[in-house]
Parts: structure tokens; sequence; C-alpha cells
């Protein structure tokens, strides 16, 4: 089905334009953030265990520069980008040309950007003035953005399916919810979960981070055709971000080093980890596994 057909019009308060194929509009009041930056790192495995090349600062700038995501198969990593007006877009950094791009520029704030199942957009979490926060996508070829969910307050979301999504939803507690994208009906899997939602490589399977307590922070698996959650393993200490290698290795980090997860041993096993890279946060690997993308303090 075509996605443009199910999703309802952007509900427009200000005029937007198409400027070489990315929206164009003006922007708005100021918001901080903490500075950070993204490096884009060279990743190999070798007997087994994830090696690392020579780490990149791909934003080299002050600022806000987060939530890294990569293309499925152009050498493309999106992120989102505080200007210095604070307001959050989308920003793209082609690796072979080292070519930085900026995809939208609106009068609100853009996070958390993936590309959907199709490959025709990208999704992202748009933060609103009136304290909503929705979830969006963007032609990717250009063309009118269109929202998809207005109903919950969404704080990161990942694809089940073209026609699924599976949502952080803000609240108290913060929920797990299974959207569907044409009827509009979400259901609740799970509360108390972490904000990192993936995809498992080579399975039609999803993972995210059960809090349990103060002290127990466990991998969750939830199967996507019966929507059975399994416990996968442990998060490092009081950790919540992590990424998948295509092989099914979980890597992680306890804000100055990289783990993997040695499954056969149910233990992490630390990485060698460059020392530039200090106060570790997010984590994005290519799909191709060749490529390691690592938000730091800035």
């Amino acid at each position: 089905m075509d996605q443009r057909k199910r999703s309802h019009p952007w509900k427009k308060r200000w005029n937007l334009c198409l400027v070489g194929g990315f929206i164009l509009c003006c922007t708005g009041p100021l918001q901080a953030q903490t500075g950070s930056e993204i490096f884009l790192i060279d990743l190999r495995k070798r007997a087994g265990q994830p090696i690392l090349g020579t780490p990149q600062n791909v934003t080299q700038r002050a600022g806000y520069d987060n939530q890294p995501s990569f293309h499925p198969r152009e050498p493309l990593v999106y992120y989102a980008s505080f200007d210095d007006r604070g307001r959050a877009d989308i920003k793209q950094y082609h690796w072979r040309k080292r070519a930085t791009q900026a995809l939208t520029q609106t009068p609100e704030r853009e996070y958390s950007p993936t590309v959907t199942p199709d490959g025709q957009f990208l999704s992202c979490i748009i933060q609103r003035d009136n304290g909503a926060q929705d979830l969006g996508q963007y032609p990717l070829k250009g063309g009118q953005p269109m929202i998809l969910v207005d109903n919950l307050t969404v704080g990161y979301h990942a694809w089940a399916s073209q026609e699924a999504l599976l949502l952080f939803v803000l609240g108290e507690p913060v929920t797990l919810r299974w959207y569907d994208v044409i009827t509009r009906k979400d259901t609740v899997l799970a509360t108390s979960i972490g904000r990192s939602l993936h995809k498992i490589p080579g399975q039609a399977a999803v993972s995210f981070v059960h809090k349990e307590s103060a002290t127990r922070w466990v991998v969750k698996r939830l199967d996507l055709a019966t929507r059975h959650v399994s416990d996968w393993a442990e998060t490092l200490p009081g950790r919540e971000d992590m990424a998948w290698l295509p092989d099914g290795t979980l890597l992680s980090s306890d804000g100055n080093q990289l783990f993997w997860y040695d499954a056969g041993k149910a233990q992490w096993r630390a990485i060698a980890t460059p020392a530039s890279l200090k106060g570790i946060t997010r984590l994005a690997v290519s799909p191709d596994g060749k490529k390691l993308a690592v938000v730091v303090a800035e």
C-alpha cells in the first residue's frame, strides 16, 4: 500500500517549501541541550571479538549532535543537530564524500531520524512548543511531510514492519506500545522501559530495555509475530544505550568503554576502546556491520 495514502496530512501551522528536495521554513525560540559529538569508527571482528579502528569526529562543532542512524544502503548517517537558535533539525553525513547536509530547517525540533522499511521516508520525533511530541516522516526524495502519530507523546520509535511501529510513549510510567499505522490503534506491551528500541538483525524481533527495578535492567526480546517477550541479557549497570551487529552481537558502553555481550558465557566483555571516546551514550551500527557511530560528551 502506498504510504502517502494511509498517512494523514501534516498539520500545517507554517508554510513549508521545498528547496533542493529538503524542507525549509522559519525557526523558533531557544531550547538548550547538553553538547555532544558523533564519532564514526571502522568496525570488524577478529576471532569473534569486535575490533575498532580510529575514531573520526564527523560533527566537529559546539552544540548538540546526537541520535545517529544509518541509511540501509547508502554511506549516510542521519542525526539530530541543534542550531545556534536552539532548534533541532535533521542532518546527514556522507562519509565517502565527507560532506554534511541539512535535511530539515523547521520551526520545531526533530529527533531520532530513522529510514522507514520501504526506504522512501525518514521518520522522526517532532517536539512541539506546546509540549506535544508527534511522529512524522519526510520523503527522502522531496515532497510534503506527513504525520504518523499525533495522539500519543512519543519519545522514541522503531519500525516493526511497513505498517506497524514500536513506540516509547511518555507517561507515568513510560510504556512500550504497538502502533498500527493504518488503524491508528495502539496496544501497551510493557511498562517502565528504556529509550533503546532496535530491530534485531536476521530476526523477526525487536529488543528493548525493561527497567524492572532501580538495580536490575534487562534487555528483552519481543517476537513480532507472537508479541511474546523474553529475557535476553541484563544490561551493564545503569546503561540503556546499545546497538546490534548484523551477526546478532550486542554492543553497549559503561560511558568510557565499549563492551560486547558474549551470549555463550552470558557476560559482557570489554572492547579495546580509544581514549578519545569519553562520556559514551548512544550507539548505531551500519547494516553491513562495518561502521559504528558513537555519541560522546563534548
